[in-house]
């Protein structure tokens, strides 16, 4: 008797035990449990933890509450401008009503999927490429609402929904390029002609200002030339100081008009004619041309001496026939 009873309460525990563990449920933190006992929706869903559900009679469906994160494949779709792309795009949702996503909807995930392509597809259809490129905050907000709209009665909140790429034909990528171009072609034209218009104006005062003293234009010159021969690679050609090309004007004009009047004899008391009592030789007699000729080569060539030691080696003499010097520079 004693042994029937061990034999009888163990065979209950082990019973017990088997039911205990087909009935125990353990739903972790970010799940809900959804129980349909024989197929009907029990009331009250199942929080994180361990519970307990009527073995052969409910089944526990598991629906996980954390934010999905689905890329959408890229589309293919002509803008508004007829342009052909291609967008990709990627959504983030989450399930809000564990019991909508298991009994309204077969395969939330499936469902969310179809809506964000077919979502997407007609955004690109009602969009420009322009807004594709710069004006993507405001079509992802369109396609938000497009996708939680049916989205909600599935027990599934939209959180977010953002356009990852678009892929422009080649030819269309090459066309956007030489527009641009063209664009900063323009602007920087705009703006070296700005530049132009200011020198033009800054030179014009400056032009006034030299206008005044003769001198300064001559010392600007000297400036640029030695601005010029310090780099030491290029031929300079020098003109004349215009103070000399005068002086040589000035040494070739007729002796006449440079010749004193003639002496005049004057009758003395005896009736013989004296001459007139002539002045220094220095003041009597003329200068010639001859001798101005020489005094100008003389200070051509103190000047010849001065540039030269300013500047590199002339490879030509100065030729006085010929309006300039030439300095070589090696």
């Amino acid at each position: 008797m004693i042994e029937e009873l061990v034999t009888a309460g163990v065979a209950l525990a082990s019973v017990g035990t088997v039911y205990a563990m087909a009935a125990a449920r353990v739903v972790k933190q970010y799940e809900r449990g959804v129980v349909l006992r024989l197929g009907k929706l029990r009331s009250g869903v199942r929080g994180p933890g361990f519970t307990m559900i009527v073995p052969f009679v409910d089944r526990l469906q598991k629906v996980n509450m954390q934010i999905v994160t689905m890329p959408v494949p890229g589309q293919d779709g002509i803008t508004r401008d007829n342009v052909t792309v291609r967008v990709d795009a990627v959504i983030y949702f989450k399930v809000v009503s564990a019991a909508d996503a298991v009994i309204q909807v077969e395969d939330y995930r499936f469902a969310v999927s179809q809506m964000a392509q077919t979502s997407l597809r007609s955004i690109i259809g009602k969009s420009e490429l322009d807004d594709l490129l710069s004006n993507r905050e405001k079509l992802n907000q369109g396609l938000e609402l497009m996708i939680d709209s049916p989205a909600v009665e599935w027990g599934v909140s939209i959180d977010r929904v953002e356009i990852k790429d678009v892929s422009l034909p080649e030819t269309m990528k090459r066309s956007m390029a030489r527009q641009a171009e063209a664009d900063r072609e323009r602007r920087a034209r705009v703006i070296n002609a700005d530049a132009e218009l200011q020198a033009s104006k800054k030179l014009a005062e400056a032009a006034g200002v030299m206008s005044e003293q003769p001198a300064a234009l001559q010392l600007r010159l000297l400036q640029t030339v030695v601005a010029v021969a310090a780099e030491k690679n290029s031929t300079l050609v020098l003109p004349f100081p215009v103070e000399l090309l005068r002086f040589l004007e000035r040494a070739q004009q007729p002796a006449q008009q440079a010749a004193p009047p003639a002496p005049q004899a004057h009758q003395s008391s005896d009736g013989t004619a004296q001459p007139q009592q002539s002045l220094p030789e220095a003041q009597q007699r003329p200068i010639q041309p001859q001798e101005l000729s020489a005094q100008a080569q003389q200070l051509l060539a103190q000047w010849q001496q001065s540039m030269q030691e300013q500047l590199p080696p002339v490879e030509t003499p100065l030729d006085p026939d010929f309006g300039g010097s030439k300095s070589g520079q090696d």
